[in-house]
């Protein structure tokens, strides 16, 4: 009861009302911390709402070890925070709070309602007792000790500690719009530069406003450098296009791995036949010609490609659309072939950042304690979440990021609130 009594007598700031900060929240109110969120929008856990396509794949059923080799940016930085907090944890706290869960292909953990309203609402749930304060913190408060609190437009607001847990740019209209930045830099730490990652990308090619909505599905996608032929990131899979270019699951897992890299010098390489070497392609080709002899070249690969495909890869061969099938030549046929094999995509750059999944960079790790999340440069100061130049590919594991770093982050500040007597 003593304990209960001087926790509660320390009283905790949380910056931003998403996955991350709701998290923090729920482990700090668990102990009896007074926890006060400072949530700009409307309502907390905006984001999350729209995650998975509004399923809200909420992490991913593996080990720490497999977890730590999807994280592209950083991942040293996550060990000790995915071991105490691994993706079993997570499920385990949303499924004690009333929300049961299934995984689907690649480990993917989704609510079996796939309703991601349904996770907020557990947050929401979890964090009830915790105050919630509609107003934008602009600028973080310091005394000869450390932090000592946070100023908005209209008021100081004394706190103990402060955990910003802002997210990072992208989809600002649910309330991560950078500011969180901003803070840290007022706090005397590096930004890394930010660039959108899992996000789509755009291409030159007039052919993709054509084929927009065309959604290929057990294709093998291939981005390489244009010149050198240099292999980045090969997939299998399904994809999309768009007005701008080309997007879908296989597109925003490859443009992590493209952060220092020049798109406009790269190709998006679709095989269109995955399954089938060049041989046998080249003996169905055979076959299905023999079995439209005599219509015409652009009404014979309707067994090939989706419809509207065929218009595009009939204008790349050179081959009149109107030639009968069964004058084409063996060097045509080998042009067909050849396209279905390597249909090339000229990129030309990733969508804005406001449109990406995850925003790659940010507070810089190498200024924060992995085994508490807390600022090496400022006392009572924590990060968590997408703030942290932290960043994995699709598939859950950026939200179990934000989970993880939370979790140690709220175990660090009880810590603290049981010992700074």
């Amino acid at each position: 009861m003593n304990t209960m009594s001087t926790v509660n007598a320390k009283s905790v700031c949380i910056v931003g009302g998403g996955a991350a900060g709701l998290f923090a929240a729920a482990e700090l109110l668990r102990s009896g911390v007074n926890v006060t969120i400072f949530e700009h929008k409307n309502e907390t856990g905006k984001k999350l709402l729209i995650t998975g396509k509004g399923r809200c794949n909420l992490t991913n059923d593996c080990t720490p070890e497999e977890f730590l080799a999807e994280v592209t940016r950083n991942p040293r930085f996550l060990m000790s925070a995915i071991h105490r907090c691994p993706p079993s944890y997570v499920m385990r706290f949303f499924e004690e709070h009333g929300l049961p869960l299934k995984t689907e292909r690649g480990r993917r953990v989704f609510p079996v309602s796939d309703k991601a309203r349904d996770v907020v609402n557990v947050l929401r749930r979890a964090t009830k007792n915790a105050k919630i304060v509609n107003e934008k913190v602009l600028h973080l408060v310091f005394d000869e000790k450390g932090i000592c609190g946070v100023r908005t437009q209209h008021a100081f607001y004394p706190f103990d500690f402060v955990l910003i847990a802002t997210g990072g740019r992208s989809y600002p209209l649910t309330g991560s719009d950078g500011s969180g930045y901003t803070l840290a830099k007022e706090a005397g730490h590096e930004v890394t530069p930010l660039i959108p990652s899992l996000v789509p990308l755009e291409s030159s090619a007039s052919f993709c406003a054509e084929l927009q909505g065309v959604a290929p599905k057990n294709v093998s996608l291939t981005i390489c450098e244009r010149e050198s032929g240099r292999v980045l990131y090969r997939d299998f899979g399904e994809m999309l296009f768009t007005h701008f270019g080309i997007s879908g699951p296989m597109v925003i897992s490859a443009s992590a791995h493209l952060r220092d890299v020049d798109i406009a010098k790269l190709d998006a390489v679709i095989d269109w036949k995955s399954a089938l070497d060049e041989k046998t392609l080249d003996a169905r080709l055979l076959s299905d010609f023999a079995a439209n002899a005599n219509r015409d070249f652009a009404n014979s690969l309707s067994a090939l490609l989706p419809a509207r495909v065929i218009p595009t890869v009939v204008s790349m061969t050179g081959i009149d659309p109107h030639k009968k099938v069964n004058t084409l030549t063996k060097a045509e046929r080998h042009k067909l072939r050849a396209i279905l094999k390597n249909f090339r995509i000229p990129l030309l750059k990733t969508r804005p950042i406001e449109e990406a999944i995850v925003t790659s960079g940010g507070v810089n790790v190498k200024e924060i304690d992995p085994k508490t999340m807390m600022s090496r440069k400022v006392d009572a100061l924590f990060f968590a979440g997408e703030i942290l130049d932290v960043d994995a590919y699709t598939g859950g594991y950026n939200l179990q990021i934000a989970f993880s770093t939370a979790f140690v982050a709220a175990k660090a500040i009880e810590k603290r609130c049981q010992s700074d007597i």
